[in-house]
């Protein structure tokens, strides 16, 4: 066989976001989509803030030497100075253009930390609820990715976290605001951990890393903004993608930011400029990184996905679904009615089919039980998957 086993493997297992959305294509196609509520999916509907075509038409306008041309791998370093200031701001940390690579999106930039920081057969853990695709990621240099159970608030479990670490954990990825449950870490929690990160590695003579996926950092419902999670743990990277707070999910343009004080901070950094080869590209777009510059603190209108969630919410509970409110991005994590096939998400997530709703079962996030509702869709949709949602509910 000329496929590669590991290709086999990919294509046998799937994901079941893709999966759900793929349906959902069909079932537009044969009923019309204004007569299917497709919910299974984060991709925005907003259109970018107005920033964002002023900048584009402006950089396109200009004469600037090497617009279009290959760069340094890390990326333009004013664009990266400029995301240096950014993250000194929301993480109190000094760090430089340095310790910015720019990337295609928050997937490059995980992919990168992990050329880095994983050999073959090294673990790295993920609380539940979690974004399953960091398997893929992984598996490309021979990582193995663990769920670790999560608590009924989708807070982290220390205790069971500690449990699963060994001398094999190279790292431990958190997504704070969560996808799938919208959960937003507290501070204390983030302190907790890295104090037991410090303390495992001691234990096990090897230093563990604390990844942070941050796409929906801005995407949030209250005042205080996201915990910096460099205040928690010295030996952290973050991963960051435009594509949710300036709905450009097509874009692909993001950075990874490494902690200045991190153990092998230079080796990391130059590690990851350099993996830009292998992932197969050699710098993130330059015209994409030359908007972003321009624009990098703004965002889409967040008061719209949240009288969108509001609608949802609403709407659930009057018909007594439970959840817990999300506190960031763009989704809602119920729990499969009570009595339902044992909690078989999988089998109530068919039964929405049958009203023409699509949503994602938690089994696809680590956490069967639930299902997920992406809420990132015109409100129309929402109120029209109701109706449905009652009916697959009173079925149960």
């Amino acid at each position: 066989m000329a496929v590669a086993r590991r290709i086999d493997q990919l294509l046998s297992g799937g994901s079941l976001i893709r999966r759900m959305f793929n349906q959902g294509q069909q079932l537009k196609e044969r009923y019309g989509a204004d007569n299917v509520f497709d919910l299974s999916i984060g991709n925005p509907d907003l259109s970018p803030p107005p920033e964002f075509y002023r900048a584009a038409e402006k950089i396109l306008g200009e004469s600037i030497p090497g617009k279009h041309a290959y760069m340094n791998n890390a990326g333009l370093v004013e664009v990266r100075e400029k995301i240096a200031q950014r993250v000194r701001r929301e993480q109190d940390v000094d760090i430089s253009a340095g310790g910015i690579i720019m990337t295609v999106g928050a997937g490059s930039a995980l992919s990168l930390a992990f050329h880095c920081l994983v050999n073959p057969g090294d673990r790295v853990l993920v609380p539940a609820p979690a974004f399953v695709a960091y398997r893929n990621y992984l598996s490309v240099h021979g990582g193995v990715l663990e769920i670790v159970p999560g608590l009924p608030d989708f807070s982290i479990d220390l205790n069971a976290l500690e449990e699963m670490i060994d001398e094999t954990t190279a790292a431990v990825i958190i997504n704070s605001p969560n996808n799938p449950s919208g959960t937003i870490y507290p501070e204390k929690s983030l302190a907790d951990l890295g104090q037991l990160l410090e303390r495992l590695s001691r234990l096990h003579g090897r230093r563990i890393y604390l990844i942070s996926d941050e796409p929906y950092r801005e995407i949030i419902y209250r005042k205080e903004p996201v915990p910096p999670v460099f205040q928690a743990y010295p030996h952290s990277i973050i991963c960051y993608s435009y594509s949710k707070s300036l709905s450009i999910p097509g874009e692909r343009i993001g950075w990874a930011a490494v902690h200045p004080l991190a153990e092998d901070r230079d080796k990391i950094v130059a590690g990851m400029t350099g993996a830009t080869l292998n992932m197969g590209y050699t710098n993130a777009p330059a015209l994409m990184q030359r908007i972003v510059g321009e624009i990098d603190g703004c965002a889409v209108d967040v008061e719209r996905y949240r009288r969108r969630r509001d609608l949802l919410a609403d709407g659930l509970r009057e018909i007594g679904y439970e959840f817990e409110l999300p506190q960031g991005a763009f989704y809602m994590f119920p729990k499969v009615p009570r009595g339902y096939g044992g909690d078989d998400d999988m089998a109530f997530c068919e039964r929405l089919v049958e009203e023409k709703i699509l949503t994602v079962p938690g089994s696809g996030f680590a956490m069967p039980g639930y299902f997920r509702i992406s809420y990132c869709v015109d409100e129309r949709i929402i109120q029209g998957s109701l109706p449905g949602f009652r009916r697959a509910f009173e079925t149960t």
